[in-house]
């Protein structure tokens, strides 16, 4: 790719693809990215917006791959496949003839892949989070727990979570029973600390055979070494046949970092912290001002 003058999508000049280039994957963050939260609003937090849901038809209906990319569990995605309608041919009941064209969907920061509808993982990655969450639980003795309980549709917690953070069932457990096995991701959260605490604390560790991401508070994912959004992706193109640098990826949050950079074209949302942009090629509207649609736009423009 090369360098050019910012498109109507950029709001800051940033590295532009060769003309004529289109997408042929669009993967998608889905908290800050589809979805905004707004303390008081009117609107249910998982509420597509007209113009993001327009645009990612648009680019469907042109033929470009839709995958959604998120920290969420499994369990926590499916709804927002279903706010989106994709994908549009077949059902969970009778998914043929169209079946090998459901919606791939990377989970849990690249830890998980399935296909839905119907919901089938197809890769999952694990690992052994005991030694990295003992060793943060030192430094922060009252922090809240979580891994996912797939049985459950869930997580297991060692003390509940403020309300809203985690989709899906909580089931308070020992923490030596959360992490006694091996798991695909696990969640730390300190509500009586920062990001920047956490940022300091998981550096001065070294966290050594896991990877990990601060979000935007006191809040840890831990994952097995090397495995991300972007490894998670890279494994979807390969099924696909698909060349990173056809993909357009578009995210707000420290876990699409890697992403970001894989991509053919990383896009940061307007609102996303400054690290971030600074690691995108290019930075679209806000999540508030549909940021998706006006990137989605440019390269699937209305008719």
């Amino acid at each position: 790719m090369g360098a050019g003058a910012p498109g109507p999508s950029s709001l800051r000049p940033g590295v532009e693809p060769a003309p004529g280039w289109q997408p042929k994957v669009v993967a998608l963050d889905i908290d800050g990215t589809l979805l905004a939260w707004v303390d008081g609003q009117e609107l249910p937090y998982e509420t597509i917006t007209p113009a993001v849901y327009d645009a990612i038809h648009r680019a469907r209906d042109a033929g470009a791959h839709i995958v959604l990319a998120s920290g969420r569990s499994p369990h926590g995605m499916t709804t927002i496949a279903d706010l989106l309608d994709l994908p549009l041919e077949g059902s969970p009941e009778d998914p043929t003839p169209d079946y090998d064209d459901r919606l791939w969907v990377v989970a849990a920061n690249g830890s998980v892949l399935f296909r839905y509808p119907p919901f089938e993982v197809v890769h999952e990655e694990t690992f052994d989070a005991a030694p990295a969450v003992r060793a943060i639980l030192e430094h922060h003795p009252d922090a809240l727990v979580a891994a996912e309980e797939r049985a459950i549709g869930g997580y297991l917690v060692n003390r509940l979570f403020p309300e809203g953070e985690l989709t899906g069932e909580q089931v308070v457990t020992p923490i030596e029973e959360i992490v006694g096995q091996p798991v695909n991701r696990v969640v730390v959260r300190d509500p009586e600390s920062t990001a920047e605490d956490f940022m300091e604390t998981a550096a001065k560790l070294g966290l050594h055979g896991t990877d990990y991401v601060v979000g935007w508070s006191a809040w840890i994912d831990f994952a097995p070494e090397g495995i991300s959004k972007a490894s998670g992706l890279q494994h979807v193109c390969d099924k696909l046949g698909v060349d990173p640098a056809d993909v357009l990826a578009i995210g707000d949050g420290r876990n699409d970092l890697e992403m970001l950079a894989w991509a053919g074209r990383g896009v940061a949302m307007g609102q996303a912290i400054e690290e971030v942009q600074v690691a995108a090629d290019a930075v679209t509207a806000t999540v508030h001002d549909d940021g998706v649609a006006v990137e989605l736009d440019r390269w699937f423009p209305r008719g």
